[in-house]
């Protein structure tokens, strides 16, 4: 056969291969979330196998566990007792609540790390819900008055960047002019731009019994048939002053990273969540999947698709393959 190109040239040898590859994963692109709970001891989640509420104690051995991996940066979810949520999530804004002296317990011990908190009040909420609920209805602006008190709250404690995952309108901007009033001026916003009422999410409100007690989600968070969408939420938190921008789910918005990439010049994160960890998981215990090869691939797939920092549950798994490699 008489060819001028022939395309397995390129891809004769790992030498090769390495060379002329286009997506590199790096240990410093991953965000680990942490579960954490007020309590003695370390609980193991079973919605999540392999993932841990972890004791304040226990977080910071984690914690260290990830940084000698070369993990840069973790985003906490706390898992509230019953007996703080109330009907105006109040406890979120408390400075001595389990949020605040996990941030500090980090920060004294690991000066470096980089500390992401949720800005979200339905860990907090009695309702279940990530806003203030009236009469069945999610309440925008009275929530955005809250969440300005979570995210002081949290920089106040130390936490290096504030992640508001309510979906509420115009809290980015409400949040950036609270944050500076207190002079937090260099608190980074790292905003869930696009965020999808998805049903990937089952696994994670059970590890943190934080979904609503009524109704759903639909009313805040984006209808998963909405593309274009994407655009306008992208659009208004460049304008309200947003330092990183997200998208939420990962694997099945994969067209949206790409989308929100080539629209923005900010950093763009993703989070491959807790159904999609789950599948994986579920699939290679089976034995029907290779869980290394599934996960590296699926990791692989959203920094293609345009991600600069993935939040996964794999995170401290995947930067140990990549050690190896």
């Amino acid at each position: 056969m008489e060819m001028r190109e022939r395309p397995r040239r390129n891809r004769k040898s790992a030498g090769i291969r390495g060379m002329v590859r286009e997506t590199v994963l790096s240990p410093s692109d991953f965000v680990l979330p942490l579960f954490l709970h007020d309590g003695e001891g370390d609980e193991p989640i079973e919605s999540m196998p392999g993932c841990v509420r972890w004791s304040l104690e226990g977080l910071v051995g984690e914690v260290g566990r990830a940084i000698e991996l070369g993990i840069p940066a973790v985003i906490l979810f706390p898992a509230i007792e019953e007996s703080l949520k109330t009907v105006g999530a109040e406890e979120c804004y408390n400075g001595d609540g389990l949020v605040p002296r996990a941030v500090r317990a980090l920060k004294q011990e690991y000066p470096e790390l980089v500390v992401m908190t949720d800005v979200a009040l339905d860990p907090y909420s009695s309702d279940g819900h990530d806003g203030l609920v009236r009469d069945g209805e999610i309440l925008n602006d009275e929530t955005v008055e809250v969440l300005c008190r979570q995210a002081v709250c949290q920089a106040e404690a130390g936490a290096d960047v504030v992640a508001p995952s309510d979906m509420m309108d115009g809290r980015v901007g409400a949040i950036r002019e609270a944050l500076d009033g207190a002079g937090f001026e260099k608190v980074l916003i790292c905003s869930y731009t696009a965020k999808y009422a998805s049903g990937f999410y089952g696994p994670f409100r059970g590890a943190l019994d934080s979904a609503p007690k009524a109704g759903d989600k639909k009313s805040y968070q984006m209808d998963p048939a909405n593309r274009r969408e994407a655009m306008r939420e992208l659009r208004l938190d460049e304008e309200e002053g947003a330092d990183m921008v997200m998208v939420k789910p990962a694997g099945a918005y994969l067209d949206v990273i790409r989308d929100v990439r080539e629209a923005t010049d900010l950093p763009v994160a993703a989070y491959q969540v807790s159904g999609e960890y789950l599948m994986i998981k579920s699939a290679s215990g089976a034995g029907w999947l290779d869980e290394e090869a599934v996960m590296m691939e699926s990791l692989l797939g959203i920094k293609r698709a345009g991600a600069d920092v993935i939040l996964t549950y794999f995170a401290k798994q995947a930067a140990e393959v990549l050690r190896r490699s």
